[in-house]
């Protein structure tokens, strides 16, 4: 099997950038990094395809676990189509993995929604699906975010039951609010299940916090964003994240949705291994012209941002 030998590149391995560098690969296996000095060495055949990076860092793919679309495409068009361009697309901009992230519909279509990601696990030429992640519907309404009201559900077992039948096993995280009547009982289901349950969108106190870490939640959605923010009296979901060791962390770090002191505080506060970058993306993202919509709302671009 001919070999890919990418040199000249600044390789990112772990915490180590190696300058001048190569990476040789075989089929769909890294089988060596060595030096721009040993590349020179090394006698390749013609069949061998050799890539100059230009001085590039050249870096692990990516894995997006909160994304809801991309470059036109998303998961609110219920399509194995727009799923498998998102996949295509994300590929261009490094993304190797992702779970596709259905927002609160209606039940009908959040049915549809996972049956359509489902069904493009497999077929995907890009970015592999990892599987669903589901932002709700079973968050506050008093932190919506982007998130529709009407959508916005009590702890429904029956619906969970639902959900998880249509993904075929396939939902692997969940955004929940801690603080719903019911909570614990979702968490049981969820943790026989293998989901992963986060705490988001949420206007929780930092004792419901606790509450649902003892229930099995042990990661947040986008820190800082959509929950109930640090105060001196009570420290809510915000501090519950920087003060629990065990509670990981979403974050977008996109200097917009979080300033980026407050990027600092958490890396230095937070071990890395709890820290998820995520762009939580969606469908305009990447879009080169109009109309943009994002759960179905026109939005309009101005100053590097989509604002409704």
């Amino acid at each position: 099997m001919p070999f890919t030998c990418i040199h000249n590149a600044t390789v990112v391995a772990g915490y180590a950038q190696m300058p001048e560098s190569a990476v040789l690969v075989e089929g769909a296996s890294i089988v060596e990094v060595f030096s721009e000095r040993r590349f020179r060495q090394k006698n390749f055949s013609r069949d061998d395809n050799i890539i100059d990076a230009g001085g590039s860092y050249l870096v692990p793919g990516l894995i997006d676990s909160h994304i809801h679309g991309f470059a036109g495409y998303g998961t609110e068009d219920l399509s194995t189509d727009s799923i498998l361009h998102m996949a295509e697309k994300l590929a261009a901009y490094g993304v190797a993995a992702f779970c596709p992230t259905l927002y609160p519909m209606s039940e009908d279509d959040m049915v549809k929604g996972i049956r359509a990601i489902v069904a493009a696990m497999g077929l995907e030429r890009g970015a592999t699906i990892l599987g669903v992640h589901l932002e709700g519907p079973f968050i506050s309404d008093h932190q919506l975010g982007v998130q529709r009201k009407e959508f916005v559900r009590s702890v429904d077992i029956d619906l969970m039951q639902r959900l998880y039948d249509a993904s075929e096993g396939r939902i692997v995280n969940m955004t929940v609010a801690p603080e719903l009547k019911g909570m614990r009982e979702l968490a049981l289901y969820c943790n026989n299940k293998g989901i992963v349950l986060q705490a988001g969108h949420t206007d929780a106190t930092y004792e419901n916090m606790i509450e649902g870490m003892q229930a099995g939640i042990r990661h947040s959605t986008h820190v800082f964003n959509a929950m109930s923010r640090l105060h001196h009296r009570n420290p809510n979901a915000v501090g519950a994240i920087l003060i629990q060791p065990d509670l990981s962390c979403e974050i977008i770090a996109d200097g917009h949705h979080v300033h980026p002191d407050l990027v600092r505080l958490l890396v230095r506060d937070k071990p890395d291994t709890n820290i998820v970058l995520v762009t939580d993306a969606l469908k305009p993202t990447a879009q080169l012209h109009g109309p943009f919509l994002a759960n179905n709302e026109e939005v309009y671009f101005s100053d590097g941002v989509f604002l409704r």
